[in-house]
């Protein structure tokens, strides 16, 4: 699934073709994706301005001039494509986003399709059909069911050592557990926690509770850990993601940050740490491979 990094380069490849310009027509060819869309979804939309096009965790939200908010999750194969609606031809080449397999090239799941004012069309594609969309208005956006209690943005000001001690204190779960708890922090995903955890030296089994001393202040090791989880998630956004499963940017440019791995994926090889020599192991946490080096990470 894609996680905050891809999300935010399929952001930054829609927002020159949706931003400022009106939804002129929208294809809606089926009733659902993973949720039924709304009866009045085309309704709601068309002949709307998009003011602006933001993100929140894993969501694109879509901010339209008449106080409604569009929101969109790619789910597990979805993805977006820009095209010149009067010639069909892709711009700058296929799918926004980027991961490692290939997207679905079969136009039989574009599922929706929407026209905008300069004559471009953003078409969605979803093989799984896992991503939905919903509008939701500006004023309750924070009280929907979908956003209701995420925590705060791992970029963002409100995310720092001090946060994310108060939020661990007491806590009978482990450090990978908590980090993926998106109540604690919205948007962080499988691989860049194992990425996070190894730059730290912690390990994913660690409780989540050392992170807070006994009055309840951040500790060295979760100043260290915010500080890293900040530089790998601007690293992977720099390098437009991480080209895992089927995702691809708007350019149709595939990510390269996967290569800068350092455990993810990498079962077997010898950690990446100077003067380490340990072997990155594969664990099974909560259903989801961790993948970290018993010599360094402690």
């Amino acid at each position: 699934m894609p996680e905050l990094p891809e999300v935010e380069t399929v952001r930054r490849g829609l927002q020159p073709v949706m931003e400022g310009a009106r939804i002129a027509r929208v294809e809606q060819r089926r009733k659902d994706l993973r949720f039924p869309f709304q009866p009045d979804f085309v309704k709601r939309l068309e002949g709307q301005t998009v003011v602006g096009l933001g993100r929140r965790a894993k969501y694109l939200m879509a901010d339209l001039g008449s106080g409604d908010v569009l929101l969109m999750h790619l789910g597990m194969s979805g993805s977006f494509r820009v095209i010149d609606a009067k010639a069909g031809k892709a711009k700058n080449g296929d799918v926004l986003g980027e991961f490692h397999y290939a997207r679905s090239e079969d136009r039989a799941h574009d599922h929706v399709v929407f026209h905008m004012s300069p004559g471009k069309a953003v078409v969605f594609n979803d093989p799984r059909r896992f991503g939905y969309m919903k509008i939701i208005p500006r004023a309750s956006l924070d009280d929907d069911p979908l956003l209701k209690g995420l925590g705060p943005e791992p970029l963002g000001n409100a995310f720092d050592a001090a946060m994310l001690a108060r939020s661990c204190i007491g806590k009978k779960t482990n450090l990978k557990a908590a980090l993926l708890d998106q109540r604690v922090v919205a948007g962080l995903g499988n691989i860049y926690v194992c990425e996070a955890l190894h730059r730290s030296q912690l390990s994913p089994k660690r409780m989540a509770s050392t992170l807070a001393s006994r009055s309840g202040e951040p500790t060295d090791q979760a100043k260290l850990l915010v500080k890293n989880i900040h530089a790998v998630l601007n690293e992977a956004i720099e390098a437009g993601g991480s080209s895992l499963r089927d995702h691809r940017q708007t350019s149709g440019e595939l990510g390269y940050f996967q290569h800068s791995f350092r455990v993810y994926d990498r079962e077997g090889e010898r950690c990446g740490k100077r003067s380490c020599g340990g072997t990155i192991k594969r664990i099974v946490q909560s259903g989801r491979s961790t993948f970290w080096c018993a010599t360094c990470q402690k």
